[in-house]
Formats: C-alpha cells, structure tokens, sequence
C-alpha cells in the first residue's frame, strides 16, 4: 500500500418540503452503482469549492451548502479515503440534467427511505440517517478571520492600513469561491484594510456592500457595540458573514454562541472561518426558535 489518504468531497442535495424531502442519487455505468454525488478534491482545492464543483458536474445543480453531515471513511485501491459531505439545496428551481455524460448517466429524486434501498453503499445508506439528526433547514452565520497581511513589525504606517499581502490576495479569492457555497448577502466586516480585502472579491463577484465596523477591529474594539452586532447577524433573515481579527474573534464567537455549542479552541487561522449553522423559526422540527444546530471550521490554503 501507498500513497497518503484519498479526499473526496459531496452532498446530500435535497429539494421539496423539509418535511418530507426528496435527495439526488447519481447512477454511474462504469460502476453500475447508484451514489450520492461527490468526486475526488483536485490539487490544492479547498474541499468545499470540490463539493459545489463535483455536484455540478455530476447533476448540473449549483447548490448552497447547509450544515456538515458525518465524513465517510474507507478503504479504496489500498488506501484510505475520506469523504466530506454537506447538506445542499438548489435555490429556486433547478431540474437536475446529469452531469458532463461521461461518469453520470441518470440523476434520480427520491424520497429517503427510498433513496436507502437504491443506494449501492452501506456507507451512502447510514449517511441518510444523519439527515434528520437536526432541522434540515438552517441559516448561516460566517466569522472569518483576514487573510494573511505580512509582518505588523516590517508595516511602518497605521496598522488599521496594512494591506494583504500576496498570499494573502491568493486566499481571497479562494474565499470568493469558498464563501459562495453559503451564499452571505450581508457581509460586516472591521474596518481594518486587511479585513475589507479579504471580503472584496466575494463582494465584487456578486455586487455586494462590505460595511465596515470599527467595533470589530483591533484598534477599535468596543465589546458592547461588537455584542450589538453579532446579535443583529444572528436575527438576520439571510446568510452573513462578519470578518475580524485574530485577537478578537474569540470573544466574537463566545457572543455568537452559547453552550453547549462550544468549539474548543477558538482560535482561527488567518483566512480560516468559522459556520455557525442555526435553525429558523417555523421550520420542521424546530421547537424552540432559532437556536445553534451546528458549528463548523475551517482552514484556507493557497
């Protein structure tokens, strides 16, 4: 055996009523098995970019990610594999068309129980069952870290200017493609340079307003205010992403959740985010108004 793990990336994509949903299944001839959508992450890809982009290819949907299913492991060719998967919905309609003709030769809707019976794989079928472990319907919240800025010790102007630096341009627009996936309409960020370019490029790919928050930078943290804030994210209607710094997003993410919904270290890595998954209000199985389903994290490489 050789070689390191396998990563792949997929999705449950589920359209119709959350309360009696329906999910895709791929049929693939060279294997004559039927599966959920996923494929194999490509050099240096983020694994959330693979999971929008191995959906597309397979069933022609571009999809929003919601919460994080379990990974899946085992064993391929000798080596271990690992697949992420993601809850995802297509917004509006979309008809499902079968990918790119090659690996995908029929797209099937069925409804779950369904669905479990057709699939091919033990591990595709224990997957279904952590659909409904949480409300399938959830709303997100983003707090990201900037990408990375060079030296604060070789910067000699106001730090609240220090820009990205190359590596960290690279990451942004990793993120412009990442931060997609969760389709953010309201994006806060601290007024600090470094932050605000690292939200540009989403920003500018889908014509969106970066409004900017002193209270969330390092020279102008203002506890209280920041509170404010969060607490606004958090009612809002829509998708949203705040971005802040390293010194400050832990307490950031104390306000923006509760326990037990603790994260163990909070601290991120600069372009690293976090996705705080929260049920809305009305949905199936929600008892209890909006509250914390899950919370995600997430490293960016470039």
């Amino acid at each position: 055996m050789g070689g390191g793990m396998i990563r792949a990336a997929g999705a449950v994509v589920w359209r119709g009523n959350a309360d009696d949903p329906e999910v895709a299944l791929v049929h693939r001839p060279a294997y004559r098995d039927w599966s959920l959508p996923k494929g194999k992450l490509r050099h240096g890809e983020h694994v959330i970019a693979a999971a929008l982009r191995e959906v597309w290819e397979e069933t022609g949907l571009r999809v929003v990610l919601g919460r994080a299913l379990p990974p899946v492991h085992y064993m391929r060719g000798g080596r271990l594999k690992r697949v992420d998967y993601w809850l995802a919905h297509a917004p509006g309609y979309q008809h499902a068309i079968g990918g790119d003709g090659h690996e995908v030769d029929e797209v099937a809707w069925l409804p779950i129980e369904e669905a479990r019976r057709r699939l091919t794989y033990a591990w595709d079928r224990s997957l279904l069952r952590a659909v409904g472990a949480a409300p399938l319907v959830t709303m997100p919240l983003i707090l990201l870290r900037h990408a990375p800025a060079g030296s604060r010790q070789e910067w000699k102007g106001d730090d609240d200017r220090r820009p990205l630096d190359e590596h960290g341009h690279a990451q942004a627009e990793i993120l412009a493609t990442v931060l997609g996936a969760y389709r953010p309409v309201t994006l806060v960020s601290s007024h600090s340079r470094r932050c605000t370019q690292t939200l540009r490029p989403y920003a500018e790919r889908y014509g969106l307003d970066v409004r900017e928050e002193e209270a969330l930078s390092e020279s102008g943290y203002d506890p209280r205010a920041a509170e404010r804030v969060v607490r606004d994210l958090l009612a809002e209607p829509e998708p949203a992403v705040l971005c802040s710094h390293g010194k400050v997003l832990p307490e950031l993410l104390d306000m923006a959740h509760r326990a037990p919904y603790g994260m163990g270290d909070r601290n991120l890595a600069k372009g690293g985010f976090a996705v705080l998954h929260r049920a809305v209000a009305g949905a199936v199985g929600d008892d209890a108004g909006e509250h914390v389903v899950s919370l995600e994290r997430y490293a960016t490489h470039a």
